[in-house]
């Protein structure tokens, strides 16, 4: 069993005012698929490369199988890395390439032989065995990439954002060859990505980082469906989360969030949860897919209604992206409705906003209000 824990982990440079890493925490179970998602700079791949033994750790712990290996060096931890760069040698043939690093341990060549012929057909490199780097496409060099982190046969492999070099369909693609590969093989595996289409269609969980700190962890809708701060809901989602300011008030014996531009009328299970925020201002979150141009089938009164005005209408294609801005307010929202929708720019409706699907969050602390 190969599993992962990285406690209170963190990383100085020196002459940096902050650190770049601060109290990371978290564990990856045998065979599962974690990912390491957040904006460029936020310490992801930091964290990987301690893991991975090749940037020494300030302080806190990293353990596989547990046995803290803070200070054993990276080729003994058998932890196998896929990096960015395919790092391929240019004058080896793609079997040069995945037999090289068995070859240095001194391996037996039919062992090698069978290894590098085993990975190659999983990965489907079976006829370019003979072929240099040269000679092989974007997708093909990452296949051979990932081949020689598979033929290793190591207890964790580590990934950095290893497709951001492809193009959008061969990415694609290799995606999803590396989700088969990865449920066929069953290695415990920490990917690290900015990209929240790799990170909600690839982890098992997704451990979210901003800062050099880790704010969420959970399964990739768990996530998106329940995020544990302002930051969280507008870096999942495309579009983002729509945010709007709110004052919450008590009407009747029910909690209602008064915009602006409108009064949101709060599900009855919120009620417990604000009642230290009545008067008080609190921000209203709606993802686009949950406004709607005509309201659904169900319960009407589930649904409040908005009025706006439409600024841009963007066809998609599949779907189409509305932006209005509410009347008697400057606050603007994105909603995605149906292909074939006959709104444009100027024309006026009662957005119908889904009441069950509203987040609210602390403005003070932007966390989520339970």
């Amino acid at each position: 069993m190969a599993i992962v824990t990285v406690d209170g982990l963190c990383k100085q440079y020196p002459g940096a005012t902050a650190p770049a890493v601060h109290d990371v925490t978290f564990t990856v179970a045998d065979r599962e698929f974690m990912v390491l998602l957040g904006p460029s700079g936020c310490g992801k791949s930091t964290v990987l490369r301690m893991i991975a033994g090749l940037e020494p750790v300030t302080s806190g712990t990293v353990s596989i199988e547990g046995k803290v290996v803070n200070h054993v060096p990276a080729k003994a931890r058998d932890i196998a890395m896929v990096f960015q760069s395919y790092a391929l040698y240019p004058h080896m043939t793609v079997y040069g390439n995945l037999a090289f690093g068995l070859s240095r341990r001194d391996i037996e060549r039919s062992e090698v032989a069978r290894r590098v012929h085993a990975a190659a057909g999983k990965l489907e490199l079976t006829e370019l065995l003979q072929r240099k780097p040269h000679a092989l496409s974007g997708g093909q060099r990452q296949r051979v990439a990932v081949g020689r982190a598979i033929v290793r046969d190591p207890k964790v492999f580590l990934f950095d954002e290893p497709l951001s070099n492809l193009d959008a369909a061969l990415r694609v693609s290799t995606r999803n060859e590396l989700i088969k590969q990865q449920r066929e093989i069953g290695t415990t595996s920490i990917y690290v990505t900015h990209d929240q289409v790799e990170a909600m269609t690839m982890g098992d969980r997704i451990c979210i980082m901003n800062q050099g700190k880790v704010v969420q962890i959970g399964r990739p809708l768990e996530v998106y469906r329940n995020p544990a701060d302002t930051f969280v809901a507008r870096f999942l989602g495309n579009p983002p989360m729509n945010l709007l300011h709110g004052r919450i008030e008590q009407r009747d014996g029910r909690m209602v969030a008064q915009l602006a531009g409108g009064s949101l009328a709060l599900p009855m299970r919120t009620a417990s949860a604000l009642s230290r925020y009545i008067g008080a201002d609190v921000i209203v979150g709606v993802r686009p897919e949950d406004l709607y141009e005509i309201v659904p089938p169900g319960d009407p009164a589930q649904f409040a209604r908005l009025p706006a005005r439409v600024e841009a209408v963007e066809p998609l294609g599949a779907e189409t992206l509305v932006m209005v801005s509410l009347e008697g307010s400057d606050a603007e929202l994105v909603a995605r409705v149906g292909r074939d929708t006959a709104l444009r720019r100027g024309d006026r409706l009662d957005l119908a906003l889904d009441t069950a699907a509203i987040h609210l969050f602390d403005p003070a602390t932007t966390i989520a209000i339970a």
